[in-house]
């Protein structure tokens, strides 16, 4: 790898150190950290590649916050959860922002296993989305079921998932490549 090919991968590691500890520290990811990203993000692919570089950087920028939005929409993640994508996106494009995501997605959910079990909430959890699946399947209609009682479920910093899922896809594709290059 070069130079060209390192900066933006490290550009986008520091930005997303920023918003795992922002977000751990006050559950939100701010806007002064996630448009700029954009911007460089859009102005380096622009720089180095023109047109084509432009293109890349804002089609990956809009899947970012297109694959994300509905889940804001509907209250399950932060506004500043959606841009960090988008950030991610403006580096990555549209292929590295899709598979970024998968792997956001696969740590996300581990991550909220880890943080009901460390929590206690685990098994009533379990239970109430068993019971929710069993009534869809014989129903075909979904019907949420709340929390017993007034308990806060933890709260998920997404910020550490999106982080954690975009650096390992990262490291996955560059050993992959490391890997078959020959083949390639």
């Amino acid at each position: 790898m070069n130079l060209f090919e390192i900066a933006p991968i490290s550009f986008l590691t520091g930005i997303l150190i920023i918003a795992v500890v922002t977000d751990i520290r006050s559950h939100k990811i701010p806007n002064w950290l996630t448009f700029p990203s954009m911007l460089v993000g859009i102005g380096y692919h622009t720089y180095t590649n023109g047109y084509h570089g432009l293109l890349f950087s804002m089609s990956g920028m809009f899947l970012g916050i297109a694959l994300f939005i509905p889940f804001y929409l509907a209250s399950g993640m932060g506004a500043g959860d959606v841009k960090l994508l988008g950030s991610v996106g403006s580096v990555l494009g549209v292929k590295g922002v899709f598979i970024a995501c998968l792997g956001t997605a696969i740590i996300g959910g581990v991550y909220a296993i880890i943080l009901l079990a460390i929590h206690g909430y685990l098994r009533e959890t379990m239970k109430r989305y068993w019971s929710m699946l069993a009534t869809f399947m014989i129903t075909r209609k979904f019907m949420y079921i709340p929390p017993e009682g007034s308990k806060k479920m933890p709260v998920l910093c997404y910020g550490v998932a999106i982080a954690v899922g975009t650096v390992l896809s990262i490291f996955m594709k560059q050993n992959f490549l490391a890997k078959y290059s020959v083949l390639l």
